[in-house]
Protein backbone atom coordinates (compact mmCIF):
# COMPACT_ATOMS: atom_id res chain seq x y z
CA UNK A 1 0.00 0.00 0.00
CA UNK A 2 1.81 3.23 -0.89
CA UNK A 3 1.98 6.15 1.89
CA UNK A 4 0.54 8.97 -1.01
CA UNK A 5 -3.56 8.37 -0.99
CA UNK A 6 -3.99 11.16 -3.80
CA UNK A 7 -1.63 12.22 -6.24
CA UNK A 8 -2.57 14.90 -8.96
CA UNK A 9 -0.62 15.98 -11.95
CA UNK A 10 -1.06 19.01 -13.78
CA UNK A 11 -4.94 19.54 -13.27
CA UNK A 12 -5.85 21.95 -15.22
CA UNK A 13 -10.01 23.78 -15.22
CA UNK A 14 -10.52 26.47 -17.72
CA UNK A 15 -13.85 27.93 -18.71
CA UNK A 16 -14.78 29.25 -22.08
CA UNK A 17 -15.89 32.69 -22.19
CA UNK A 18 -18.32 33.52 -24.88
CA UNK A 19 -19.11 36.61 -27.23
CA UNK A 20 -19.08 38.33 -30.69
CA UNK A 21 -22.01 37.82 -32.85
CA UNK A 22 -21.84 34.25 -33.44
CA UNK A 23 -21.53 33.72 -29.49
CA UNK A 24 -18.41 31.72 -30.02
CA UNK A 25 -15.16 31.12 -27.60
CA UNK A 26 -13.45 34.13 -27.75
CA UNK A 27 -10.88 33.80 -24.52
CA UNK A 28 -10.57 31.14 -21.45
CA UNK A 29 -11.04 31.67 -17.62
CA UNK A 30 -8.14 29.69 -16.26
CA UNK A 31 -9.87 28.93 -13.21
CA UNK A 32 -7.11 26.04 -11.95
CA UNK A 33 -3.55 26.27 -14.12
CA UNK A 34 -1.17 23.70 -14.07
CA UNK A 35 -1.95 22.42 -10.19
CA UNK A 36 0.07 19.25 -8.69
CA UNK A 37 0.22 17.97 -5.88
CA UNK A 38 -0.05 14.55 -3.36
CA UNK A 39 -2.20 14.45 0.00
CA UNK A 40 -0.50 10.90 2.14
CA UNK A 41 -2.34 9.12 4.04
CA UNK A 42 -3.99 10.27 7.20
CA UNK A 43 -2.57 13.78 6.96
CA UNK A 44 -4.16 16.96 6.95
CA UNK A 45 -2.90 19.31 3.70
CA UNK A 46 -4.30 22.76 4.07
CA UNK A 47 -4.78 24.85 0.58
CA UNK A 48 -4.92 28.48 1.31
CA UNK A 49 -5.54 31.89 -0.71
CA UNK A 50 -7.28 34.78 -1.45
CA UNK A 51 -10.96 34.20 -2.74
CA UNK A 52 -10.99 33.30 -6.51
CA UNK A 53 -7.78 31.58 -6.51
CA UNK A 54 -9.16 28.50 -7.82
CA UNK A 55 -9.22 26.58 -4.39
CA UNK A 56 -13.14 25.38 -4.44
CA UNK A 57 -12.68 24.33 -8.13
CA UNK A 58 -9.87 22.28 -7.08
CA UNK A 59 -11.17 20.54 -4.60
CA UNK A 60 -14.55 19.47 -6.42
CA UNK A 61 -12.77 18.85 -9.74
CA UNK A 62 -10.93 16.27 -7.86
CA UNK A 63 -14.62 14.58 -7.08
CA UNK A 64 -15.33 15.17 -10.73
CA UNK A 65 -18.41 17.59 -8.95
CA UNK A 66 -16.39 19.66 -11.79
CA UNK A 67 -15.05 18.03 -14.73
CA UNK A 68 -11.48 18.90 -15.46
CA UNK A 69 -10.03 20.43 -18.23
CA UNK A 70 -6.91 18.19 -18.23
CA UNK A 71 -4.48 16.44 -15.88
CA UNK A 72 -4.54 13.31 -14.14
CA UNK A 73 -6.29 12.03 -10.70
CA UNK A 74 -4.85 9.22 -8.97
CA UNK A 75 -6.73 8.48 -5.81
CA UNK A 76 -5.77 5.34 -3.84
CA UNK A 77 -4.20 3.84 -7.26
CA UNK A 78 -7.23 4.49 -9.26
CA UNK A 79 -6.89 6.64 -12.35
CA UNK A 80 -10.18 9.02 -11.48
CA UNK A 81 -9.87 10.68 -14.96
CA UNK A 82 -10.27 7.64 -16.83
CA UNK A 83 -13.53 6.23 -14.50
CA UNK A 84 -17.48 6.71 -16.25
CA UNK A 85 -19.94 8.58 -14.36
CA UNK A 86 -21.34 4.83 -12.52
CA UNK A 87 -18.31 4.16 -11.49
CA UNK A 88 -17.27 7.63 -10.53
CA UNK A 89 -20.50 7.11 -8.62
CA UNK A 90 -19.38 4.26 -6.58
CA UNK A 91 -15.81 5.80 -6.45
CA UNK A 92 -17.30 8.29 -4.09
CA UNK A 93 -18.03 5.77 -1.48
CA UNK A 94 -14.40 6.84 -0.66
CA UNK A 95 -14.52 10.52 -1.23
CA UNK A 96 -16.70 12.53 0.21
CA UNK A 97 -16.68 16.33 0.73
CA UNK A 98 -18.00 18.94 3.53
CA UNK A 99 -19.39 22.27 1.44
CA UNK A 100 -19.21 25.63 2.79
CA UNK A 101 -22.29 26.54 3.19
CA UNK A 102 -24.13 24.15 5.84
CA UNK A 103 -27.11 25.52 5.14
CA UNK A 104 -27.64 25.79 1.27
CA UNK A 105 -25.91 21.86 1.29
CA UNK A 106 -28.70 20.32 3.59
CA UNK A 107 -32.09 20.05 2.18
CA UNK A 108 -34.48 21.93 3.72
CA UNK A 109 -37.37 19.61 3.01
CA UNK A 110 -35.73 16.50 4.35
CA UNK A 111 -35.32 16.15 8.39
CA UNK A 112 -32.01 15.29 9.77
CA UNK A 113 -32.48 11.11 9.70
CA UNK A 114 -33.55 11.64 5.51
CA UNK A 115 -30.48 14.01 4.43
CA UNK A 116 -27.93 11.23 6.37
CA UNK A 117 -29.50 7.83 5.23
CA UNK A 118 -29.36 9.41 1.42
CA UNK A 119 -26.07 8.54 0.96
CA UNK A 120 -26.54 4.93 2.22
CA UNK A 121 -29.64 4.31 0.03
CA UNK A 122 -28.00 5.43 -2.99
CA UNK A 123 -25.37 3.38 -2.62
CA UNK A 124 -27.12 0.62 -1.64
CA UNK A 125 -25.56 0.25 2.05
CA UNK A 126 -27.53 -2.12 4.71
CA UNK A 127 -31.46 -2.46 6.04
CA UNK A 128 -34.16 0.13 6.68
CA UNK A 129 -33.06 -0.89 10.20
CA UNK A 130 -29.94 -0.21 9.95
CA UNK A 131 -29.53 2.71 8.00
CA UNK A 132 -31.53 4.49 11.50
CA UNK A 133 -28.83 3.08 13.58
CA UNK A 134 -26.41 4.63 11.79
CA UNK A 135 -27.61 7.79 11.51
CA UNK A 136 -28.34 7.36 15.18
CA UNK A 137 -24.36 6.88 16.26
CA UNK A 138 -22.97 9.31 13.60
CA UNK A 139 -24.70 12.06 15.14
CA UNK A 140 -23.88 10.92 18.27
CA UNK A 141 -20.23 11.28 17.07
CA UNK A 142 -20.64 14.73 15.86
CA UNK A 143 -21.69 15.38 19.17
CA UNK A 144 -25.20 15.56 18.33
CA UNK A 145 -28.17 13.61 19.89
CA UNK A 146 -29.99 10.95 18.51
CA UNK A 147 -33.69 13.35 19.00
CA UNK A 148 -32.25 15.36 16.27
CA UNK A 149 -32.93 13.24 13.67
CA UNK A 150 -36.53 14.41 13.59
CA UNK A 151 -35.52 17.89 13.45
CA UNK A 152 -35.38 20.05 9.75
CA UNK A 153 -32.25 22.03 9.09
CA UNK A 154 -33.95 25.20 9.76
CA UNK A 155 -34.05 24.27 13.24
CA UNK A 156 -30.71 23.79 13.90
CA UNK A 157 -27.60 26.63 14.24
CA UNK A 158 -24.94 27.05 11.71
CA UNK A 159 -22.35 25.50 14.09
CA UNK A 160 -25.20 22.57 14.45
CA UNK A 161 -25.80 22.25 10.68
CA UNK A 162 -22.07 22.03 9.58
CA UNK A 163 -21.89 18.99 11.86
CA UNK A 164 -24.74 17.19 10.64
CA UNK A 165 -23.26 17.96 6.86
CA UNK A 166 -19.56 16.22 8.29
CA UNK A 167 -21.97 13.18 9.76
CA UNK A 168 -23.36 12.98 6.20
CA UNK A 169 -19.75 12.84 4.79
CA UNK A 170 -18.92 10.31 7.11
CA UNK A 171 -21.46 8.12 6.78
CA UNK A 172 -19.88 5.82 4.52
CA UNK A 173 -16.60 5.71 6.08
CA UNK A 174 -14.27 7.44 3.41
CA UNK A 175 -10.79 7.50 2.97
CA UNK A 176 -10.84 10.92 1.72
CA UNK A 177 -12.98 14.10 2.89
CA UNK A 178 -12.39 17.77 0.93
CA UNK A 179 -13.35 19.94 3.29
CA UNK A 180 -14.32 23.29 1.49
CA UNK A 181 -13.96 26.00 3.87
CA UNK A 182 -16.07 24.29 6.25
CA UNK A 183 -16.08 26.73 9.15
CA UNK A 184 -15.48 30.14 7.47
CA UNK A 185 -19.40 30.44 7.42
CA UNK A 186 -19.50 30.17 11.15
CA UNK A 187 -18.86 32.21 14.47
CA UNK A 188 -15.52 32.51 15.99
CA UNK A 189 -16.34 31.03 18.95
CA UNK A 190 -18.04 27.87 17.32
CA UNK A 191 -14.77 27.45 14.49
CA UNK A 192 -12.99 25.54 17.17
CA UNK A 193 -15.41 23.61 18.16
CA UNK A 194 -15.90 22.25 14.93
CA UNK A 195 -12.13 22.24 14.02
CA UNK A 196 -11.38 20.03 17.27
CA UNK A 197 -14.30 17.95 16.25
CA UNK A 198 -12.66 17.50 12.63
CA UNK A 199 -9.60 16.22 14.41
CA UNK A 200 -11.01 13.89 16.57
CA UNK A 201 -12.97 12.21 14.05
CA UNK A 202 -9.12 12.21 11.93
CA UNK A 203 -7.78 10.50 15.07
CA UNK A 204 -10.23 8.33 15.69
CA UNK A 205 -11.40 6.93 12.40
CA UNK A 206 -8.05 7.84 10.17
CA UNK A 207 -9.23 10.27 8.04
CA UNK A 208 -7.35 12.07 5.34
CA UNK A 209 -8.44 15.78 4.57
CA UNK A 210 -7.90 18.00 2.18
CA UNK A 211 -8.90 21.37 4.29
CA UNK A 212 -9.87 24.55 2.00
CA UNK A 213 -9.90 27.89 3.50
CA UNK A 214 -8.32 31.56 3.38
CA UNK A 215 -7.96 31.84 7.02
CA UNK A 216 -4.46 31.30 7.54
CA UNK A 217 -4.85 30.93 11.79
CA UNK A 218 -7.73 27.81 10.83
CA UNK A 219 -5.41 26.42 8.54
CA UNK A 220 -1.78 26.38 10.78
CA UNK A 221 -4.42 24.58 13.40
CA UNK A 222 -5.16 21.69 11.57
CA UNK A 223 -2.88 21.13 8.83
CA UNK A 224 0.53 18.95 8.43
CA UNK A 225 1.35 20.82 5.61
CA UNK A 226 -0.09 23.25 3.86
CA UNK A 227 -0.18 24.80 -0.27
CA UNK A 228 -0.62 28.54 -1.50
CA UNK A 229 -2.72 28.90 -4.25
CA UNK A 230 -2.13 32.51 -5.89
CA UNK A 231 -4.52 32.87 -9.36
CA UNK A 232 -5.42 29.32 -10.08
CA UNK A 233 -1.67 27.81 -9.46
CA UNK A 234 0.35 26.43 -6.23
CA UNK A 235 3.20 29.19 -5.40
CA UNK A 236 4.19 27.14 -1.95
CA UNK A 237 4.13 23.39 -0.55
CA UNK A 238 5.86 22.85 2.84
CA UNK A 239 5.15 21.60 5.83
CA UNK A 240 2.90 23.80 8.72
CA UNK A 241 6.16 24.53 10.74
CA UNK A 242 8.23 25.62 7.82
CA UNK A 243 5.48 27.70 6.00
CA UNK A 244 4.62 29.49 9.34
CA UNK A 245 8.25 30.10 10.64
CA UNK A 246 10.40 30.80 7.03
CA UNK A 247 7.89 31.60 4.53
CA UNK A 248 9.56 31.81 1.06
CA UNK A 249 7.39 33.49 -1.24
CA UNK A 250 6.63 37.09 -1.41
CA UNK A 251 3.23 36.23 -1.19
CA UNK A 252 2.89 34.01 1.36
CA UNK A 253 5.03 36.31 3.39
CA UNK A 254 2.21 39.61 3.11
CA UNK A 255 -0.08 36.54 4.15
CA UNK A 256 1.18 35.96 6.83
CA UNK A 257 2.17 39.44 7.55
CA UNK A 258 -2.12 40.14 7.50
CA UNK A 259 -2.50 37.57 10.00
CA UNK A 260 -3.91 38.99 13.05
CA UNK A 261 -1.76 38.59 16.36
CA UNK A 262 -3.24 38.54 20.22
CA UNK A 263 0.16 41.05 21.71
CA UNK A 264 -0.58 44.65 19.97
CA UNK A 265 2.75 45.75 20.81
CA UNK A 266 4.94 43.14 19.15
CA UNK A 267 6.55 44.24 16.45
CA UNK A 268 6.05 42.90 13.16
CA UNK A 269 6.90 43.73 9.64
CA UNK A 270 3.14 44.38 7.45
CA UNK A 271 3.65 43.74 4.09
CA UNK A 272 1.48 45.84 1.88
CA UNK A 273 0.45 44.56 -1.72
CA UNK A 274 -0.18 47.17 -4.28
CA UNK A 275 -2.58 46.54 -6.94
CA UNK A 276 -5.48 43.77 -7.52
CA UNK A 277 -5.35 40.47 -8.25
CA UNK A 278 -5.11 40.07 -12.12
CA UNK A 279 -7.83 38.58 -13.80
CA UNK A 280 -7.92 34.70 -14.01
CA UNK A 281 -9.50 35.19 -17.88
CA UNK A 282 -6.03 37.44 -18.71
CA UNK A 283 -3.50 36.04 -16.27
CA UNK A 284 0.18 38.04 -16.11
CA UNK A 285 3.00 36.13 -18.62
CA UNK A 286 5.78 34.62 -16.33
CA UNK A 287 5.20 34.69 -12.72
CA UNK A 288 1.56 35.46 -12.19
CA UNK A 289 2.26 37.52 -8.87
CA UNK A 290 4.86 39.94 -10.77
CA UNK A 291 2.67 42.93 -10.64
CA UNK A 292 2.08 43.26 -7.13
CA UNK A 293 5.33 41.57 -5.92
CA UNK A 294 7.95 43.89 -4.28
CA UNK A 295 10.95 42.35 -5.86
CA UNK A 296 10.14 41.78 -9.14
CA UNK A 297 12.43 41.23 -11.74
CA UNK A 298 12.23 41.22 -15.49
CA UNK A 299 12.78 37.48 -15.27
CA UNK A 300 9.82 37.35 -13.31
CA UNK A 301 7.82 39.37 -15.98
CA UNK A 302 9.12 37.05 -19.00
CA UNK A 303 9.87 33.33 -17.91
CA UNK A 304 7.69 31.29 -15.53
CA UNK A 305 9.45 29.86 -12.54
CA UNK A 306 9.33 26.19 -12.02
CA UNK A 307 8.19 25.08 -8.40
CA UNK A 308 10.59 23.21 -6.97
CA UNK A 309 12.07 21.51 -4.09
CA UNK A 310 14.56 23.94 -2.25
CA UNK A 311 15.04 21.42 0.47
CA UNK A 312 13.23 19.85 3.10
CA UNK A 313 10.74 19.15 0.51
CA UNK A 314 9.54 23.15 0.90
CA UNK A 315 8.72 23.15 -2.51
CA UNK A 316 8.24 27.12 -4.01
CA UNK A 317 7.39 28.91 -7.76
CA UNK A 318 9.71 31.75 -7.28
CA UNK A 319 12.84 32.90 -9.01
CA UNK A 320 14.18 34.24 -5.53
CA UNK A 321 15.62 30.60 -5.02
CA UNK A 322 17.58 28.58 -7.84
CA UNK A 323 17.97 25.14 -6.85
Amino acid sequence: MTEELLVVKNLKKYYPITGGVLGGVVGLVKAVDDVSFTVRRGETLGLVGESGCGKSTTGRSLLRLIEPTEGEITFDGVNVMSLSADDMRKMRRDMQIVFQDPFASLNPRHNVEKILEEPLIVHNIGTAAGRKKRVQEMLEVVGLSSYHARRYPHQFSGGQRQRIGIARALMLNPKLIVADEPVSALDVSIQSQVLNLMQDLQRDLGLTYLFIAHDLSVVRHISDRVGVMYLGRIVELSTSSQLYNNPLHPYTQALLSAVPTPDPDAARERVILQGDVPSPANPPSGCTFHTRCPHVTDECRNVRPVFQDVGDGHFVACHLYKA
